[in-house]
């Protein structure tokens, strides 16, 4: 029962430290999402050169789109005119920090950990773009075919909601509910290793620094961690005595990479394109992380035993702190009760309505998966609408359209069309 206990508060302190940041930077994602149109971005990225690649660092550094949400949002830049190095500058930076995670990363860590992350992860950005222009010289870019029977954005696109709504519904529901479990898995690997990993572990025999770069690079590149999630293991590598290059590398790598975004990419933009993609990412994780080890001041770092002890035993017990908890872990049963009645839902027989085709389509992961898919699907002429059901990994098609042309567009987003 003590051993219960004992979770259940390390769990709570964690919730305590990161849910005043957490709702603040949702609701900076949700203002992001709405005043930021990917129309707007694709815009600003679609030629190549120094100046598209920039752009599109600047433009990913601020979104809180984790590896899985970006992959699909950056190869649909591509296919409708983004160039390969922008699109990649906008791969590599954006799944290593966001405005939510800046926000956490000052709350657990410290300040110039927030503060070099997102600088890290420009550098990395524009170096990986302009890396992919260099490697990879085709030029010749897939742009999906507009329909031409309406204006605009307006073809097949349901009314918008008011953008107070927009905005809500964004952060609080969509995005939550796409990294919801992997916080919460997050939260869980930290609070184990907090109390199962013993202090002197690193101390006493993983004490190379260069070494635990090394293996924590070579254990988070097929990883999947939002870069929120990171934030609380990050925390506890550096209070169990992990060299802060290590933990950079962590930080940087687990959000970025993972196997399903390797195989995507080297399938939607070719072989080179991923090279300089894995190459930024592998040289700025171990550049930045002996650059923090060796040159810069480590206590700039390094936890300090107050840090340690409130992150171990201790956390902010504020009015602020426990309303926020609260309405955080409300946020997340409410989001993850909704997966569950949309699998429930799923199971039952529904009826196929006249020119309906439903396609399995495998890929999908989240609702960035899902409005992308949806969006480009109804820019095709005589397709009146486009429902994806993440749940059956399914898509239905509505309207007048060859399976062909539903096959290509699919497999050009960087997913799988099965049947």
């Amino acid at each position: 029962m003590d051993v219960i206990q004992e979770v259940l508060l390390a769990i709570w302190n964690m919730f305590l430290e990161m849910s005043p940041y957490l709702l603040l930077g949702f609701a900076f994602a949700g203002i992001l999402h709405v005043l930021i149109p990917k129309s707007v971005v694709t815009k600003q990225i679609g030629k190549k050169g120094f100046l598209s690649v920039v752009k599109a660092t600047l433009l990913g550094v601020p979104l809180p789109l984790c590896s899985c949400g970006v992959i699909p949002t950056g190869v649909s830049f591509y296919h409708n005119g983004a160039s390969k190095g922008a699109t990649n500058a906008f791969l590599i930076s954006t799944p290593q920090t966001g405005i939510d995670s800046i926000l956490v990363t000052s709350s657990l860590m410290n300040w110039p950990w927030a503060i070099f992350r997102p600088i890290i992860a420009l550098i990395t950005g524009v170096f990986g773009g302009l890396l992919t222009d260099r490697m990879d010289d085709n030029t010749e870019f897939k742009v999906v075919e507009e329909c031409t029977d309406c204006e605009g954005d307006s073809c097949s696109v349901p009314k918008k909601k008011h953008w107070l709504v927009e905005i809500i519904n964004y952060a609080f529901v969509e995005f939550l509910g796409d990294i919801s479990r992997q916080l919460v898995v997050g939260i869980l690997i930290a609070v184990a290793i907090t109390l199962l990993v013993p202090p002197t572990v690193f101390s006493e025999y993983l004490t190379n620094p260069v070494l635990n770069m090394l293996l924590i690079l070579v254990a988070s590149i097929p990883l999947y961690v939002c870069a929120t999630g990171s934030v609380p293991i990050g925390a506890s590598l550096l209070a169990l005595g992990v060299s802060p290059g290590a933990v950079l590398v962590f930080l940087m790598a687990g959000p970025a990479t993972n196997a399903a975004t390797i195989t995507v990419l080297w399938k939607s933009l070719g072989k080179n394109a991923t090279l300089a993609y894995l190459i930024s990412i592998i040289l700025g994780a171990l550049t930045f992380g002996l650059f923090i080890d060796y040159v810069l001041p480590k206590e700039w770092f390094i936890l300090s035993q107050t840090q340690i002890a409130e992150h171990v035993h201790h956390s902010s017990n504020s009015w602020i702190a426990i309303i926020s908890a609260i309405i955080l872990i409300g946020l997340i049963i409410y989001v993850e009760i909704k997966k569950i009645k949309s699998k429930i839902n799923s199971l039952k027989p529904t009826k196929i309505m006249e020119n309906n085709v439903i396609y399995k389509v495998d890929g999908m992961t989240c609702n960035h998966c899902k409005n992308s898919v949806e969006t480009n699907l109804k820019k095709i002429p005589n397709v009146t609408d486009a429902v994806v059901d993440l749940t059956n990994k399914t898509v239905t098609v509505k309207g007048s359209v060859s399976k062909e042309d539903v096959k290509n567009l699919v497999n050009s987003l960087g997913y799988t069309f099965v049947e």
